[in-house]
């Protein structure tokens, strides 16, 4: 079982100027399942860069419906279909990814979602496909849809904030998660309307106490003020292995199970 990061940078500027790479990140091997998670620009292009077959997925998780989260969704999911020619695969997503909501989306045209099954998760939705159940968590965000993921294997949860400001609830929104991956968009004290900082972080880690909690989706000043300082701090002061991921990045999930 493994963790890859293909792409730790987020945000419209990290985006642009491709400071960090921006496809999502992989997690293989949770029994039947690989699935890829937010891949936005550049995910099929560093899939191949780092060796992780497209075609091996057999699912797309796709948070929400700004462009650094789901932009190679459909030529990933012409990889998981063979080219469309199968049946084949789950995509799921949040209302605005699906269906479209507003002026947002959908993001997945009705013919790409023909091949996969296609589902839309809400927070507090939970669906289980063989051994795997995906728990739809609470985010504030930009997109008024947009959802975290709760991913349980065995006895092993993966939890991921997606884009979401900090709020009260939040750590209730992923208890239990030995693995915390959290989209993390600058540092300091100013407050930035529906993203975490690294001191939100913080607070999360301490509500949670996660086995691990990983840093990503990272902005281009916190990019640029070393983000290693403050994963080391946040360890220091929490007792909690903390890491910024860095683009490539594997982890084995095996010590985790």
């Amino acid at each position: 079982m493994k963790l890859q990061f293909l792409g730790t940078g987020g945000g419209r500027f990290t985006t642009i100027s491709q400071k960090r790479m921006t496809g999502g990140f992989r997690i293989d091997g949770l029994g039947s399942k690989n699935m890829h998670v937010d891949p936005g620009p550049g995910a099929l292009v560093r899939s191949h860069q780092y060796g992780v077959n497209p075609r091996k997925i057999n699912m797309i998780l796709v948070s929400h419906s700004h462009t650094d989260h789901y932009t190679d969704a459909e030529v990933l999911i012409e990889a998981m279909t063979q080219g469309m020619t199968k049946r084949r695969g789950h995509v799921i997503g949040s209302e605005s990814v699906i269906n479209g909501y507003e002026d947002l989306g959908p993001c997945i045209s009705k013919y790409h979602q023909s091949k996969p099954t296609s589902s839309v998760m809400y927070p507090g939705d939970i669906i289980t496909d063989d051994e795997v159940t995906i728990k739809a968590t609470k985010t504030l965000h930009g997109d008024p849809t947009c959802i975290g993921f709760n991913i349980k294997y065995k006895d092993m949860t993966i939890g991921y904030t997606a884009d979401t400001e900090y709020f009260p609830e939040l750590s209730q929104e992923h208890e239990g998660t030995d693995i915390l991956i959290a989209n993390v968009i600058k540092e300091g004290e100013r407050k930035i309307k529906g993203h975490l900082r690294t001191l939100d972080f913080k607070q999360l880690i301490e509500e949670v106490q996660p086995k691990i909690a990983i840093m990503t989706h990272l902005g281009v000043n916190l990019i640029m003020n070393n983000p290693f300082q403050n994963t080391r701090a946040i360890t220091e002061e929490t007792g909690v292995r903390t890491i910024a991921a860095t683009d490539g990045l594997s982890l084995s999930l095996d010590p985790y199970v």
